[in-house]
């Protein structure tokens, strides 16, 4: 896709059909969550990986996390779930929670920041999840910003920050979280807590 082309704007309510051409041609797609706007790109496509770093501004050693649809998608992008990783995800998913996975040797260690793990959630927004039924596969969710920048909540934020530099954009319209997704390491038997979010760390130990 080229970096001059006109953002495609997409509502809701719209076929989604368009963006699989978007995602098959290591394109870059805004998108609406739980949280705020995330980039889409394949996780399993270097090319696409490497505009997205590109394009964010974004180290190479930051890892970039995933959305998954469901249980059997996640087997794609990781290795296997262990007992604590399975309570969280009964208790907060869909919702904020990433958990870090062992990474699946499918996925590229650029997104993986070479570390092997593999940070992953369920959306509970229904348009992510429309998308992810559209493509049949994960995306990328790192938010729609340059690196260190404020994260977009709007459509607008988003496109001002990357319009005609991305490839499309689903207007779901202004987002209120105020955090991120909280993210916690279950690779161990003891959970981590790697950054506070949406959710309370306390509430996740509890």
């Amino acid at each position: 896709m080229s970096d001059q082309k006109k953002t495609l704007i997409i509502k809701p309510a719209d076929s989604f059909k368009p963006l699989e051409e978007v995602f098959k041609c290591s394109g870059v797609i805004a998108y609406p969550t739980e949280t705020f706007y995330g980039l889409g790109v394949d996780p399993f496509n270097l090319a696409a990986i490497e505009r997205l770093f590109l394009l964010k501004g974004r180290s190479q050693k930051n890892p970039v996390s995933i959305i998954v649809k469901d249980a059997m998608m996640l087997s794609r992008v990781a290795i296997r779930i262990p007992p604590v990783a399975e309570g969280l995800m009964k208790r907060f998913w869909p919702g904020p929670l990433t958990i870090v996975f062992e990474a699946h040797p499918s996925i590229p260690a650029m997104l993986t920041g070479g570390t092997g793990t593999v940070a992953v959630r369920i959306s509970s927004n229904e348009v992510c999840v429309k998308l992810l039924s559209t493509l049949g596969s994960p995306i990328t969710a790192t938010s729609a910003n340059p690196s260190g920048a404020v994260a977009a909540s709007t459509p607008e934020e988003a496109l001002g920050y990357f319009n005609g530099k991305i490839d499309a954009l689903i207007n779901g319209g202004k987002l209120t979280a105020r955090l991120g997704s909280t993210i916690v390491d279950a690779t161990t038997d003891k959970i981590k807590i790697i950054r506070e979010g949406e959710i309370p760390s306390a509430k996740i130990l509890s």
